[in-house]
Order: C-alpha cells, then sequence, then structure tokens
C-alpha cells in the first residue's frame, strides 16, 4: 500500500530531524530525485517538521518581538512551502494516472490525494511527539496516561486516513475516481494581489 511507504519515510524524516533538533539545521534528502515520491514525502514532511517546531518557538511567551516577527515571515514562507509541495505531489500523481480513462459515472473526491497526504504526514507528527509525553520521565503519572489515550486515538486515525487514502488511489487507478489539482492562488504574499503589499509599490 502507498502509506505503508508514506508512514515509513514520515517516521524516517521525524528521527532524523531530531537527531540534532534544531529548526536551522541543514536538510539533506535521503533520496534522490530519480525515486521521485520518496524525494517529494521527504521534503515534505521535513518542511511539516520544522514548521511544527517553529509553531513551538514562536509561543514562548518571553520571545523578543523583532525576533517573533522574524519568525513569522519564516512560518509564513514555510507555509507556501508546504503548499508548493503538496502541488508537486498531486501532479506527480496526475501524471502517474494520466493514461487512465475515468468512467463515465466517476466523482470527484473532497480533497486531492495530496492533501490527504498533507494530513497523514502532520499526523506522523502529533503522534511523534504525543508518545513523547506518554512516555516523559518527569511526566506526572495522570499526565502520562492523558496523553497515551490521546496517543490511542491518534494511532487509530493513522490506520483510518491510511486506509482512506489508499483508497481513493485505488479508486482513481479503477477509472471510480478521477482528481484534478487546482493551484492555491494565495493571494497575500502577491505584491498585486495583497492591498497593502500594493500600496507601497
Amino acid at each position: 500500500m502507498f502509506t505503508d511507504k508514506a508512514n515509513r519515510i514520515f517516521q524516517e524524516v521525524i528521527e532524523k530531524y531530531h537527531i540534532i533538533n534544531t529548526v536551522d539545521q541543514a536538510f539533506e534528502n535521503a533520496y534522490p530525485e530519480s525515486q521521485l515520491i520518496d524525494h517529494l514525502l521527504y521534503r515534505k514532511c521535513w518542511i511539516d517538521t520544522v514548521q511544527w517546531h517553529y509553531e513551538d518557538i514562536i509561543r514562548d511567551p518571553q520571545i523578543d518581538p523583532v525576533a517573533a516577527l522574524t519568525l513569522k515571515r519564516q512560518i509564513d514562507a514555510s507555509n507556501q512551502d508546504r503548499t508548493d509541495m503538496v502541488e508537486y505531489i498531486d501532479s506527480y500523481f496526475l501524471e502517474k494516472y494520466s493514461h487512465i480513462t475515468p468512467k463515465q459515472d466517476a466523482t470527484i473526491n473532497t480533497e486531492s490525494p495530496a492533501w490527504g497526504i498533507d494530513r497523514l504526514s502532520i499526523l506522523a507528527l502529533k503522534i511523534y511527539h504525543m508518545n513523547e509525553e506518554a512516555t516523559r520521565n518527569d511526566a506526572s503519572a495522570e499526565h502520562k496516561v492523558a496523553c497515551q489515550k490521546k496517543l490511542e486515538v491518534l494511532l487509530e486515525q493513522r490506520v483510518d486516513l491510511s486506509t482512506a487514502i489508499d483508497t481513493l488511489l485505488s479508486d482513481i487507478e479503477k477509472g471510480d475516481k478521477y482528481m484534478k489539482v487546482y493551484k492555491q492562488m494565495k493571494m497575500y504574499n502577491d505584491d498585486e494581489l495583497n492591498p497593502v503589499l500594493r500600496s507601497q509599490k
């Protein structure tokens, strides 16, 4: 199943990141571009992992306001990278299934495969960090029990989401579903579409 590979790569990324465990560490993809989907999945989860830790840092109530603004810009750029990677992954699937002719009664899904994969990547991070909390030595017993219960829900959610993604890909391959890629067309980073940026030109 496709998600077996995806979940394995996401775990690999998260463990690799936490060896150094800093947002400014150098990125090196473990997979060459010749292994395109592995390459894209690895890059996608790395972006998500760094952004997860950006979000932790910016919530520090003692953070310097200037540093917070710099970090907010980094989060904005990371969000754009994340969206771009989703579109690259969907383009991969569009190409992969380009030879498939959808059946006459084929339907479109509420989200594309890559947006489901996006949620799967974030879920991998939730599972990793909830497991940390459930096993943290300096945490209270009550905290560990509460986090273990949450972890069990997250693990169940991963099974369900993985099944849904694999089913969607199978349905596309069989022609029961078809997909499109809608570019996000974000407006706030565009100095022609954001009125605040446009007014400063």
